[in-house]
């Protein structure tokens, strides 16, 4: 059996921390919640940024979003700053701890963890839930340990993808079923449901952690998504804020998860993202000395990382084109 791989150095951290003072207030009662209503009939939008409290980029964009004065023209818009608590311990020289305090925020969407809130992530996401389950459309903001290259995250369901392509960016459309170790929000009550129930919910991954170009993408998102949702009209938005167009978008769904078994896992070669292996069989890594290969021809590999090794937790999905 292979040795395990020495712990590779973590990326360097350039996107600056923002400071949220002012925003962490809210205007709702809940922190890091800001609510506005215009009063004329549309849907109810939600976008949801520090999930993951060192994931920034999204709480760059909010904070961009808020200091603009935007108010939504029909329906309602609700912005959130998740999870604070883990935020507020974020260091950019390591800020992978800062990920979460107690357990993943963005695994805790299923009644049975919601019903039980003892961790410091179930009772943020208790008092996050009643604007979850008003909201029609949401988008998540979140960044990657290892990738730059954004992806848009749909779930299976036709309607999300339909929306993802339509947004003309990013380049790529992720379908994938979410993970084994618990619920995301973008798949929590109604988002969740089969059929065009009304709803769409998004998961944006901006690209790397500590990428300045992440707020970038971040912003285009934003902007792309309020348009789409008919909060806001592009003229109502910053033209800097809107990247141009992927010159083509190639849609993939992922068909499995590869979790950890245990802390001994490693890859067989510094994988990036967005790999196609072209033969069944080719190695990937290996799980507690077991290789781990491709199951089929032309293989995808979509954000492989050992960021955040523990058992169960997805280290790469494999993944084949939509046609």
């Amino acid at each position: 059996m292979s040795s395990p791989e020495s712990a590779p150095r973590p990326r360097p951290f350039l996107l600056a921390c923002p400071d949220l003072a002012a925003e962490r207030q809210g205007n709702t009662g809940t922190p890091g919640v800001w609510h506005f209503d215009s009063g004329v009939a549309g849907r109810r939008v939600m976008l949801t940024a520090l999930v993951h409290g060192n994931e920034l980029c999204g709480a760059w964009a909010l904070k961009a979003a808020l200091q603009a004065g935007l108010r939504p023209r029909r329906g309602s818009l609700t912005l959130a700053f998740c999870n604070l608590a883990a935020f507020d311990r974020f260091d950019p020289a390591n800020y992978a701890p800062s990920r979460f305090v107690d357990e993943d925020m963005n695994r805790v969407w299923s009644e049975d963890k919601l019903s039980r809130p003892d961790t410091q992530e179930r009772r943020r996401a208790a008092e996050l839930r009643p604007w979850v389950e008003r909201a029609d459309w949401l988008m998540d903001f979140h960044s990657m340990s290892n990738s730059d290259v954004p992806l848009q995250l749909t779930g299976l369901e036709p309607r999300n993808i339909a929306l993802a392509r339509s947004l003309g960016n990013p380049a790529y459309v992720i379908a994938d079923a979410g993970h084994a170790a618990g619920v995301r929000m973008r798949d929590y009550g109604r988002f969740g449901e089969t059929g065009d129930n009304g709803t769409r919910s998004l998961l944006i991954e901006c690209g790397f952690h500590g990428a300045p170009e992440a707020r970038d993408v971040a912003l285009d998102q934003l902007a792309r998504f309020l348009c789409a949702a008919g909060t806001l009209d592009r003229t109502d938005l910053p033209a800097a804020w809107f990247a141009p167009d992927a010159p083509a978008q190639r849609a993939l769904r992922v068909t499995e998860a590869i979790a950890a078994r245990s802390a001994d896992f490693r890859f067989a070669q510094p994988w990036k993202g967005l790999e196609t292996l072209p033969r069944a069989g080719t190695l990937i890594g290996w799980s507690e000395g077991e290789p781990v290969v491709t199951p089929y021809d032309d293989c995808v590999l979509i954000m492989p990382s050992t960021a955040n090794l523990r058992p169960g937790v997805t280290v790469v999905r494999l993944a084949r084109p939509i046609a």
